[in-house]
């Protein structure tokens, strides 16, 4: 090959390699984001999806993407972090949606109102059905993109003073209750109060409130509440299965290159099974602690549970009435369930219901 030919080839190569380069530069670019969340450290399981997500998105691009965790109010207040999001205070959040019932009482729809779906069947239908179009559109009027990241399980009833007998039993009680619940039990004369989880313990322990929901006895334990209350209610028949978000700002979502996009969602999706397998593995053993503590477990009685299902339903028919919003999504899940419900009684239910009789006891 003549010199000038091969300066020629090379210079071709060379400028290929140069424009490709940038190329590779622009899609792989080195970021840094700030996530806050609702939760304190202490929860090694909300606050550990956080964790989990952070340390898999660092890894998937070897380091350039890196996402910094920061607890609730470290930045911002722990029911504060949509707000936070949404305005560029940072990029990323996780959140129980459901804390912002004050700016439309359809973020509860998405995370756990009373009697809704349960965690398998959330992810069904975000995944499968419409609830991620739905919450794409909705949560776009918020400017954030929302991923499921988390969920809990079906909770616990609560920690109360004194054993719930009658369904009068709930006037005049002030109750801690996150999210869209505390509604239906205004209906029955409750007084629900939102405060923070990290604040919960004190209000309890003081009397400001009368009884107190978080989420179950792995967390429950760890907050301390057996030691000042002393009747441990259950089903939480208002958190059937509650979504735990990533929430992204949509502008800066907007702005990722398509491969940081996909190590999002799969980074995302790995924390919320993640999260609930963590539940699902530790409730049972701190069940047990906390009943060898003296804990008197208690279930909600058929007419107590009867009556919130009335005032559940008296609610949903007067929010939808008045917010569209609300009615489509709560249309879509309601027809989802029902579908949903068929099928885990001829297999789920049944299968757990046999299970359960047959189990080994002690």
């Amino acid at each position: 090959m003549k010199r000038r030919q091969f300066l020629k080839t090379a210079g071709v190569g060379l400028a290929g390699a140069a424009l490709a380069k940038p190329a590779i530069a622009q899609s792989m670019p080195e970021l840094r984001w700030r996530l806050t969340a609702s939760w304190p450290k202490s929860l090694d399981t909300l606050f550990g999806a956080c964790v989990t997500f952070s340390k898999f998105v660092s890894e998937a691009t070897d380091g350039k993407f890196q996402v910094q965790v920061f607890a609730g109010g470290e930045i911002v207040p722990p029911l504060q972090v949509l707000d936070a999001v949404q305005n560029g205070t940072v990029e990323m959040g996780h959140s129980a949606q459901y804390y912002y019932i004050g700016k439309d009482p359809t973020w509860a729809l998405f995370c756990a109102h009373p009697f809704g779906l349960n965690a398998r069947q959330q992810n069904a239908w975000f995944y499968d059905g419409d609830g991620q179009k739905l919450i794409d559109e909705f949560a776009a009027n918020f400017n954030t993109k929302c991923l499921l990241m988390g969920n809990t399980g079906t909770q616990m009833g609560g920690w109360f003073r004194k054993e719930l007998q009658t369904v009068d039993d709930w006037k005049g009680l002030k109750m801690r209750i996150g999210g869209w619940g505390g509604k239906t039990l205004a209906k029955l004369g409750a007084v629900p109060q939102q405060i923070a989880g990290g604040d919960i313990y004190p209000a309890l322990e003081k009397g400001t409130i009368d009884a107190a929901e978080w989420v179950g006895p792995y967390d429950d334990e760890k907050l301390g509440f057996y030691k000042v209350a002393k009747y441990y209610y259950y089903p939480g028949w208002w958190e059937g299965g509650t979504t735990n978000h990533l929430l992204i700002n949509l502008a800066k979502w907007n702005e990722l290159p398509n491969n940081y996009k996909a190590v999002v969602q799969a980074a995302a999706g790995y924390a919320n099974v993640e999260e609930q397998a963590r539940y699902d593995a530790r409730n049972p053993l701190a069940l047990k602690r906390l009943v060898a503590n003296g804990v008197q477990l208690r279930p909600f009685s058929q007419p107590i549970m009867e009556a919130c299902l009335k005032a559940t339903n008296e609610v949903n028919a007067e929010e939808s009435a008045k917010n569209p919003n609300y009615k489509k999504v709560l249309a879509s899940i309601e027809a989802f369930r029902n579908d949903e419900n068929l099928w885990w009684q001829v297999a789920e239910y049944s299968y757990e219901t046999f299970m359960i009789r047959t189990r080994a006891k002690g």
